[in-house]
């Protein structure tokens, strides 16, 4: 892993001459006043281990004759140097590693460096640089797209689910009429088929009148005619017998009515209407009820892409236990960025920046007064816990300060170079 043991800064800035000697591990409080000299100590670390593109846009100091020169030892062995005009850099590796930018580049990182740009980025940032360092960045951005895409399609549904359900609801239902429509020519061969059998009941009738008739002759033909009367009475007892039949089936004959026919033809248009407006209504409840199914099938399809996110990060190698993205943020304990307390947002960001370096093991944080004294002695026990060293600014005298930095030198001293202040048990 890599610390910083030693840092000897002068004519940068606001610094004259500052030596320091960070606690290994845990918080390294810089104190003093605005204007002071507290963030061109930061600023001299960033640019003598970060490169040339965070160097000062005026590096020496105002009123100093010499050039700037920085000094850093790393517990690693590496020792890197700044100075001369052109405060060319020199890294010194103890165990030969090729020295130079490329090394500092692949040992430290740039977050560990320029902690704010993750502090005060948005959260979307946030997330990102959180999806970036536990690499499931593309994972999760098809499943959020996928997520998305039925969400917006199941709402939809849903939006005329509702419309349709209402639709449904209003249209009134007729009682007591057939669910299909009525045919008028159905009824006409109905009431023509019962013609026809009541015009068969009225030729019988009238065979029989007809029989009537012959058998009153053939009486008559008797009391004339008895020479001829055997033949006639077995003509007369033939057609008594054939009257008798027939009586018999036209007394058995009843015509059909069709009325009810003829007052449907008349109402044919009104139960057609009244058929239609209930062939509406159970359409609607068809297609309300496909559309529920298919909302149901979207919100399944919902959850299972979810559980699969949430698997996903669940098994990600995460920088700290609690945190997770939610709705395209980083959440940590199930709070999003601006409800977590200051102290979080410090662990989060220290944890990511040392995920995205695990070598790197130091950082440097700008600006702590924000903090009150138990938010800051909250942080340093946790930066302690896991070995990691952090060197911070804060505009204040007080005792949680490791060194008070004076215009420009360690106050107190009156070499150009000074020890450093250790923490005292009142202040942590």
């Amino acid at each position: 892993m890599v610390k910083i043991n030693r840092l000897e800064i002068e004519n940068v800035k606001r610094v004259q001459a500052v030596q320091i000697e960070p606690s290994p591990s845990g918080l390294t409080v810089i104190g003093g006043k605005n204007g002071q000299g507290k963030t061109s100590v930061l600023d001299a670390i960033v640019w003598a281990i970060g490169g040339n593109k965070f160097r000062p846009s005026q590096p020496k100091r105002l009123d100093s004759s010499a050039d700037p020169r920085i000094r850093i030892e790393m517990d690693n062995g590496l020792i890197v140097v700044r100075e001369g005009k052109n405060a060319s850099l020199k890294v010194i590796d103890a165990y030969g590693r090729k020295a130079g930018q490329t090394l500092l580049d692949e040992l430290i990182g740039q977050l560990a460096l320029n902690l704010p740009a993750f502090l005060h980025g948005s959260p979307k940032d946030k997330a990102e640089t959180l999806l970036h360092v536990i690499g499931v960045g593309d994972q999760l951005a098809t499943l959020d797209r996928e997520a998305d895409r039925i969400y917006n399609e199941r709402h939809l549904l849903g939006q005329t689910l509702t419309r349709k359900k209402k639709h449904a609801e209003d249209l009134p239902f007729e009682q007591g009429v057939p669910e299909q429509e009525v045919s008028a020519g159905e009824l006409i061969q109905q009431q023509q088929a019962i013609l026809a059998r009541n015009g068969e009941n009225q030729r019988l009738r009238a065979r029989r009148d007809e029989l009537a008739v012959t058998v009153r002759r053939f009486e008559a033909e008797v009391q004339s005619l008895r020479d001829r009367l055997h033949e006639a009475e077995k003509r007369l007892s033939a057609a008594q017998d054939e009257f008798v039949i027939a009586s018999k089936s036209a007394a058995e004959l009843v015509d059909e009515s069709t009325a009810e026919l003829e007052a449907s033809l008349c109402q044919i248009d009104d139960t057609n209407r009244r058929v239609r407006i209930n062939a509406e209504k159970r359409r609607a409840e068809a297609e309300a009820a496909d559309l529920e199914a298919q909302v149901d099938e979207l919100t399944t399809q919902l959850e299972t892409i979810r559980d699969s996110r949430k698997s996903l990060l669940d098994g990600a190698d995460l920088p700290l236990p609690g945190l997770s993205i939610e709705n395209g943020e980083l959440t940590y304990r199930g709070q999003q960025w601006d409800c977590m307390s200051s102290s979080d947002q410090l662990r989060v960001a220290v944890a990511i920046a040392r995920k995205l370096r695990p070598e790197c093991h130091f950082v440097l944080l700008d600006k702590t007064e924000q903090m009150d004294l138990d938010t800051l002695r909250e942080f340093g026990a946790w930066l302690e816990s896991e070995g990691l060293q952090v060197i911070a600014t804060r505009v204040s005298t007080g005792g949680e300060c490791s060194i008070i930095i004076e215009d420009g030198l360690v106050a107190g001293t009156s070499l150009p170079i000074a020890p450093s202040i250790p923490l005292d048990s009142e202040g942590f």
